[in-house]
């Protein structure tokens, strides 16, 4: 039996909920949400759905921004969230750059770990097993496999270069954008 509480979705932040800029996104004005993102975040919150945000952002470490520039732009994207009828339950970053070897930068799997412990509350080696989780790149979808979610690919952002380049975890599932990932989420569950 599914309650709501095990009802997750774990999405990735840049180039899946906001727009990806390849010199970072470094302030509350440049975090500028993709057309028809929030209202998918609120969709989902409709039906049930808890939102787990995994997001890299290693702009901390490079010193592009501070985190309270990180914290100024998650509140802005409650504030949008809001009237639609949405939140986001939680957001678990990474702060490093791939050179500091750390757990938690994706495709690692230590922020799905934090996620797992903090919503399912299991040991097993497979705690996310069929979770969605949403990204534009393949190192957010590894990051969730290890752990038993089910790989969504969105074709935003760095999404449809993702696509091109290939070697898709099995199973992956592909979507125009964060809404079409809802859509189809949804209309599986009715």
């Amino acid at each position: 039996m599914s309650s709501s509480s095990n009802k997750l979705v774990i999405l990735d932040r840049d180039g899946v909920i906001n727009e990806d800029r390849d010199d970072y996104v470094k302030s509350c004005a440049e975090w500028v949400p993709l057309p028809g993102s929030l209202e998918a975040i609120a969709l989902l919150n409709q039906a049930g759905y808890q939102i787990a945000i995994a997001t890299n952002q290693s702009g901390l470490a490079r010193g592009y921004f501070s985190i309270n520039d990180l914290h100024a732009m998650h509140s802005k994207m409650e504030k949008l969230l809001k009237p639609l009828g949405g939140h986001v339950d939680s957001i678990f970053f990474c702060p490093h750059v791939d050179a500091s070897g750390c757990d938690c930068r994706k495709p690692q799997p230590g922020l799905m770990k934090e996620i797992a412990l903090r919503y399912k509350k299991n040991d097993s080696t497979t705690p996310l097993l069929g979770v969605p989780i949403v990204g534009d790149s393949l190192r957010d979808l590894q990051a969730g496999i290890v752990l038993g979610a089910t790989p969504h690919l969105v074709l935003t952002g760095k999404g449809k270069q993702t696509l091109v380049k290939g070697n898709l975890p099995e199973g992956t599932h592909i979507h125009k954008d964060l809404m079409a990932f809802a859509n189809a989420l949804l209309k599986d569950k009715v």
